[in-house]
């Protein structure tokens, strides 16, 4: 019988050398992967740092620029690409606990190879054969045919960002290790913007060429909101005028004032659930058709009266806007000098010492408050705010501005809550519903944990220029899976302590309503999302009762408050029973506050921790 030893030994031999082996295929990995790590996040870094020049560029019409920033960035990304889906990190995303974050890794490389090479080089290789600065001609003439051709473009671009989005958002991030799970929630919350900016981008390419004209004229009221007088949209919409749109041009062919309107006897019928919430007065007088935040009643009701105040003149649509609008008009169009066809207007504010040139940066105060303090005749302040609403309307007519500055001037104001549009054409406003531009509160995207803080005048004067406000949402979680929020809004009167004595008596109301001169009283209106319960609410802190309704499936509570100069106020609504589920949303009623310094950022108690 032979010995074994020589055996055992060459298999012992044999086993140590395939383990050296494996040890070092394992190390010779490891030290890849490391160096393909490294790779994925300088590439793909590299590529981000890049992002903001090249929107500059684009935004500025620098083809040539931006050409070459977008080949350094599709350099990087398929530079971190590749690493990250080379065949060894493939097999590394099989192996058990540390697999699921290669295959995040992966997943991020590829979503942003698809963004960058399927959405953003195409798109960009479209806008280059727009001349973007002069998508406005110099006679005011938006280039409709233009828009027509990008709207492919744009579809297609949003579709690749969204699907991108969606992979991301699927990845089960509980199963990743802190330092992977972090850059892919900014990669998923990026996409997630860059999608919505593509959609309603796309969505307002199908439709602005017929709204402007393309096909057939069409013909729109304009709300011009004064923010001194809030209501929930924005203001009372005190200057009205007609705006006709032919093939890409824009006029302004009537104006007048709401006052001229004169009063619905009997009031025009306005949806049962919204008339108890905000009275009557919604059909009765055009001032007051913006108590409800839901624009799409405001623009039916307003349209409707405007039809029957002019022996059923037909018009196509509703666009309202507030002064802080006009003023990003202004800062695109460059300022304005009013002119008055009527030399007595014109002698009579020559004398009042307002400022015959309007610019982005007077135009607030000027229109919210000067203009009261200078002139005393609400139909001359009519007059006066009509000649500035015209000249504007003029400086964009005449091509005033680059179009890229005018593009920007409109998103800001959209995304403020200070534009809105409503079509009477059904096709249209399908549209405009799943957008900004919609300002609805019980349609399209208001579901969701969405929440509101709007604000209507008490005072019926115009004291609201002197109102600073914040609103906040603060969360805390139940054991059963449901979460509590409370809407909290402060509110302060930084009028002057004589106000009653220093400020114009049509500034103050002069006690007519009922409220002192001086004193700013509001009517608070919070909003919680759908199918969840208002339960409580307190005025500094002490427990009010507080008037309770529903607006759809949306709880609604209001309250009143009653400031004297000097005076702060902290208004607060708990709804209860929402569902958890995406990170809420808060609209509020734009005023002339900058919505960064009004909206403060969510509070959640230590009860959300995961």
């Amino acid at each position: 019988m032979k010995s074994t030893k020589p055996t055992s030994q060459v298999f012992l031999r044999r086993l140590s050398t395939a383990c050296a082996a494996l040890v070092l295929i394992l190390t010779l990995a490891a030290a890849w992967l490391a160096v393909r790590a490294n790779e994925v996040q300088t590439h793909l870094s590299e590529a981000a740092a890049l992002l903001p020049s090249l929107l500059e560029q684009v935004e500025a019409g620098d083809s040539d620029s931006a050409q070459g920033t977008l080949a350094a960035v599709r350099q990087h990304v398929a530079e971190g690409h590749a690493a990250g889906t080379d065949p060894v990190w493939r097999a590394a995303s099989l192996l058990p606990f540390f697999g699921p974050n290669f295959r995040a890794v992966t997943e991020v490389t590829v979503a942003a190879d698809d963004v960058i090479n399927r959405a953003a080089t195409p798109l960009l290789a479209q806008l280059d054969t727009i001349a973007w600065r002069e998508l406005i001609s110099t006679d005011g003439r938006v280039d409709v045919g233009a828009i027509s051709d990008l709207a492919p473009e744009l579809s297609t671009a949003h579709a690749t960002v969204d699907q991108s989005h969606r992979r991301l958002a699927a990845i089960d991030e509980n199963a990743l290790i802190p330092q992977v799970v972090e850059p892919l929630t900014k990669a998923s919350a990026a996409l997630s913007e860059v999608s919505t900016t593509l959609s309603h981008a796309s969505s307002l390419a199908n439709l602005l060429p017929g709204m402007l004209g393309a096909n057939e004229p069409r013909s729109y009221l304009l709300l011009i909101q004064n923010s001194a007088e809030i209501r929930a949209t924005g203001g009372i919409p005190g200057a009205l005028a007609v705006v006709q749109t032919t093939d890409g041009r824009i006029a302004l062919v009537e104006q007048t004032s709401a006052s001229e309107i004169g009063e619905f006897e009997p009031a025009l019928a306005v949806e049962p659930e919204q008339t108890l919430i905000y009275s009557d007065r919604m059909g009765r007088f055009m001032q007051s058709a913006n108590l409800t935040p839901e624009f799409p009643t405001v623009a039916k009701t307003t349209m409707r009266m405007w039809e029957q105040r002019n022996n059923g003149e037909p018009l196509d649509g509703v666009i309202a806007l507030d002064v802080v609008a006009l003023s990003n008009i202004l800062r695109a169009t460059g300022p304005v000098e009013l002119k008055f066809e009527d030399q007595q207007l014109s002698d009579r504010f020559s004398a009042s010492g307002l400022p015959s040139s309007l610019t982005s940066d007077n135009v607030v105060s000027t229109l919210l408050s000067d203009v009261y303090a200078a002139i005393e005749e609400p139909a001359l302040q009519d007059a006066y705010f009509a000649a500035v609403a015209g000249e504007i309307f003029d400086a964009l007519a005449a091509g005033g501005g680059e179009s890229a500055d005018l593009v920007q001037a409109l998103a800001r104001s959209t995304n403020e809550g200070r534009l809105y549009v409503w079509s009477a054409a059904a096709e249209e406003q399908d549209i405009i519903a799943a957008s900004p531009l919609a300002g609805s509160v019980t349609g399209t995207g208001s579901g969701g944990a969405s929440f509101g803080a709007y604000f209507n005048d008490g005072t019926g004067a115009k004291m609201d220029y002197y109102v600073k406000r914040t609103v906040r949402l603060q969360r805390s979680c139940t054991p059963e899976g449901y979460r509590q929020y409370t809407l909290t809004t402060t509110l302060s009167n930084s009028a002057p302590s004589d106000a009653a004595r220093s400020l114009p008596r049509y500034v103050t109301g002069g006690g007519e309503s009922g409220v002192p001169p001086g004193t700013i009283q509001t009517n608070f209106v919070g909003y919680g999302p759908q199918q969840a319960l208002l339960q409580k609410a307190r005025i500094n802190g002490e427990a009010v009762q507080v008037g309770s309704f529903r607006h759809g499936d949306r709880p609604v509570g209001l309250l009143t408050t009653s400031l004297r100069p000097g005076e702060t106020a902290t208004v607060e609504l708990d709804f209860t029973n929402v569902a958890q589920q995406s990170e809420p949303t808060l609209d509020v009623t734009p005023t002339i506050q900058q919505l960064e310094d009004v909206l403060l950022p969510l509070k959640s108690d230590d009860s959300c921790k995961q």
